[in-house]
């Protein structure tokens, strides 16, 4: 089968959100927990590295599988590939 623009174009969309999300990813994920150990102050009770690690990080997860939701729901709509429900 023979791809046309359209396709090709749609592909580079997708692979770009993908990256750009596993780049927040990795961030969350290692960059910050690794450097939450230096902030040290209380945040409600407990010390700020606990809120990143326990709780910040989890919410950073669920925005970026809405995220990637929403967006590759709207571009399959826009490329004519969406599903039908």
């Amino acid at each position: 089968m023979q791809l046309s623009e359209r396709h090709h174009e749609y592909w580079r969309k997708t692979l770009r959100v993908t990256g750009v999300l596993l780049a927040i990813w990795f961030v969350v994920t290692f960059v910050i927990g690794y450097f939450a150990r230096d902030l040290n102050f209380t945040f409600f009770g407990w010390p700020f590295s606990f809120w990143v690690a326990a709780q910040g990080a989890l919410i950073v997860y669920v925005l970026i599988i809405w995220f990637y939701a929403a967006y590759m729901n709207r571009l399959d709509q826009e490329y004519g590939v969406a599903e039908e429900e």
